[in-house]
């Protein structure tokens, strides 16, 4: 298939069409190629491809064509000029950023994140000399203070995991690219079918594949995007030597899941705004919170209506306390509790206990997680189903 072409197609062609490479069969379904290592003609062409030389797979740490699949897919997706497929989302979030930083570096990163991306801002970059400054990503000018002469990189994620702040994409990229930062952009929550942040000026797009795009539970994958430039000469020599590979068997999964990622983001955005609709009013009466984007009262509904498509299937409320919440989730009989989002089957969890369990009671304060927050997946279940059954656990808690 001509790639010219292919980048030529939109998006919901892409996602069926885009980085298929059939073999000498014909298959239709893209092949699943199970290989940690592969063969040479003889051994010049094994020299030139190691040295950069001739085009071909050397070693399934590097190239594989299930992998490389994947790849092209979620870059055309994406609009990104290149993209690495990694074995998790935080593989994908590890990757992104030390690739990039050194000792003596400084980082800015939103305060409003996913547990284990707060410990590597918190952790692990100033376990090896890299500073780091954590903002309210909800107000603009913190961005510009936060910047340093040593300031490299931009870290965030919008919508936010859990508690649904939405970040300025062109304010924030925009200030960055005028002073030689690197946005490094989580968009895990939205997916290429829902927001393109390279469309606002981001330089890298990372991911967590494991939620939208496989969007069914079954595997763990992560993908970074970026220019070929910066894949290739910042994010390569990374990946090459310390190897958070996919395995070809996940990026064939995720590659199938991607044929239908707009159709279930679009469906399950629009389950979780009327959703959100119904929850408003009684949340709103026992005293609680409502962190939905898709809603006029999200302090930042107009911005994300203007950088998503849709606001994507996942919102947070809180009921007031630990054991409201607690009560609700275990009155639920159709909603599932489960940490995992992007599923085409309804979850809910308590981040407090699980996503953010291991952070501190000072920094989940600081961020918003507070006793009562619950986030929600809305699925692919009948809104009415979904509708009654949270009417019921509601009941049962008192609200």
């Amino acid at each position: 298939m001509d790639r010219a072409v292919t980048r030529n197609w939109r998006a919901a062609t892409q996602a069926v069409r885009g980085g298929t490479w059939r073999s000498e069969h014909g298959e239709t379904s893209e092949a699943l190629f199970l290989t940690s290592g592969y063969t040479y003609e003889d051994a010049q062409t094994v020299a030139d491809r190691f040295a950069g030389e001739a085009d071909g797979m050397t070693y399934s740490r590097l190239q594989n064509p299930t992998v490389a699949m994947l790849e092209e897919r979620i870059a055309l997706l994406e609009g990104a000029e290149a993209c690495r497929a990694q074995a998790s989302g935080m593989a994908a979030m590890t990757a992104a950023l030390l690739c990039q930083v050194s000792t003596g570096d400084h980082v800015v990163a939103a305060r409003a994140a996913f547990g284990s991306c707060r410990w590597l801002v918190d952790h692990l970059l100033p376990r090896f000399g890299v500073e780091t400054t954590v903002i309210d990503s909800a107000v603009d000018a913190e961005w510009e203070q936060a910047i340093r002469p040593n300031t490299k990189v931009f870290f965030f994620e919008t919508p936010a995991n859990p508690t649904l702040d939405v970040v300025d994409l062109k304010h924030v990229c925009d200030l960055a690219r005028a002073h030689g930062i690197t946005t490094v952009v989580d968009n895990a929550f939205a997916s290429p079918a829902l927001q393109r942040p390279m469309e606002f000026g981001a330089d890298v797009v990372a991911y967590s594949a494991t939620k939208l795009m496989d969007g069914q539970g079954r595997v763990l994958a992560g993908a970074v995007c970026g220019s070929q430039q910066w894949i290739d000469e910042v994010l390569l020599p990374f990946q090459r030597n310390t190897g958070p590979n996919i395995s070809p068997f996940n990026a064939w999964v995720v590659h199938k899941g991607l044929e239908t990622l707009s159709l279930r983001a679009h469906h399950q955005s629009k389950s979780a705004v009327a959703l959100g609709e119904f929850l408003e009013p009684r949340i709103a009466k026992a005293g609680g919170e409502m962190r939905h984007p898709g809603l006029p009262s999200h302090p930042r509904h107009q911005l994300a209506v203007a950088q998503m498509e849709a606001t994507g299937p996942i919102f947070a409320f809180d009921v007031g306390s630990r054991s409201r919440a607690f009560a609700i989730l275990d009155a639920l009989e159709l909603i599932d509790i489960s940490n995992n989002i992007g599923d085409a089957r309804s979850l809910m969890c308590h981040p407090a206990s699980t996503t953010h369990a291991s952070m501190s009671e000072e920094a989940r304060a600081e961020m918003g997680v507070t006793e009562g927050l619950l986030r929600i997946n809305v699925g692919l279940e009948d809104i009415e189903d979904l509708t009654e059954d949270m009417d019921r656990a509601l009941k049962a808690a008192g609200v």
